[in-house]
């Protein structure tokens, strides 16, 4: 048996492939998606749809996601991932730089790649008392979100870390391409993000949310979109993505929160123009403060140039 998820087809998506839709919504492989369309596990306002169909705003798509495991487990299977690096390794801890498309670590729904198989595949020995399935997982990126990730490796380390990220004692920074022009180029967002109440696997600004802070500054101003480096307080789930859409300025090739599609096509952007470029933390075995740089992937980088002219 599968997991059925319903979800509303955003703005941004209006037009889009069946099999391009259920990829961008649920962060599959759009070989996955169209495979789940042909084996009739996808409904498009209460039919079955082909693959091939398009999507309007507002229409009603239900996928059945295959089950990876019995619902009360998630079993981590070492499994290669294409792409991810080893930026940092010793005994308490591994950085690495995560690609898009890999998940932080293996749950329910998902059939893609993700980081503790990956490293399980590369020989890494976790030993924490975190869940199996997130295995030293200290801070998590979206799938379509690039860039750096340290897991611990030893239980002193996974309880030193978690508590530096639970205590805002470490220092995360992205870059972030944006529609538009913030104004003003260097502010703070402050605002609560829950469970957006209409769409799963969306959240939104609202009262009953959890603390949310964000930094930003505009780096570098383009026709149309603008180079943000964003510092985070806190980490909730799609904060960024959440915060500059609350801003009106939204990422790049985010069309779940309002990202023009036609300039997410002029920018070949598959995925939000979003990665975690720096990551400093007190080393929880040397006592040293530790930082770590990310250069941007081909995907990002071809759409400055584009920008560029």
């Amino acid at each position: 048996m599968g997991d059925s998820r319903t979800l509303f087809v955003p703005d941004g998506l209006d037009g889009e492939r069946v099999d391009a839709a259920i990829a961008r919504l649920f962060g599959l492989s759009r070989t996955r998606a169209a495979e789940l369309a042909a084996d009739g596990m996808v409904t498009l306002n209460e039919r079955v749809s082909p693959k091939s169909a398009r999507v309007s705003a507002g229409d009603v798509l239900e996928v059945v996601l295959p089950a990876v495991a019995a619902s009360r487990s998630v079993e981590v299977i070492a499994e290669p991932v294409p792409g991810m690096t080893i930026v940092h390794d010793d005994d308490d801890l591994v950085v690495v730089d995560k690609p898009v498309g890999v998940a932080a670590h293996p749950s329910v729904g998902w059939v893609g790649p993700n980081v503790v198989a990956g490293l399980a595949a590369a020989g890494y020995r976790i030993a924490t008392s975190g869940a199996s399935e997130r295995q030293g997982i200290v801070s998590r990126l979206d799938v379509g979100t690039s860039g750096l990730m340290v897991v611990a490796k030893s239980e002193y380390a996974y309880s030193r870390l978690k508590n530096a990220f639970r205590s805002r004692q470490v220092d995360k920074t992205y870059h972030a391409l944006v529609q538009g022009l913030p104004d003003p180029m260097t502010g703070t967002v402050d605002a609560p993000i829950g469970r957006h109440p209409a769409h799963e696997f969306k959240f939104a600004v609202m009262a009953s949310g959890k603390p949310a802070v964000t930094h930003y500054e505009v780096i570098e101003a383009f026709h149309g979109a603008s180079l943000l480096e964003v510092k985070l307080e806190t980490g909730r789930t799609h904060q960024i993505r959440v915060h500059l859409a609350a801003l009106k300025h939204p990422c790049c090739g985010d069309p779940l929160y309002g990202a023009d599609p036609r300039l997410s096509a002029r920018l070949g952007l598959e995925r939000q123009w979003l990665h975690a470029v720096g990551l400093g933390f007190e080393h929880p075995g040397t006592g040293e403060w530790a930082t770590f740089t990310s250069p941007y992937p081909t995907d990002l980088e071809h759409a400055l140039e584009v920008l560029a002219g």
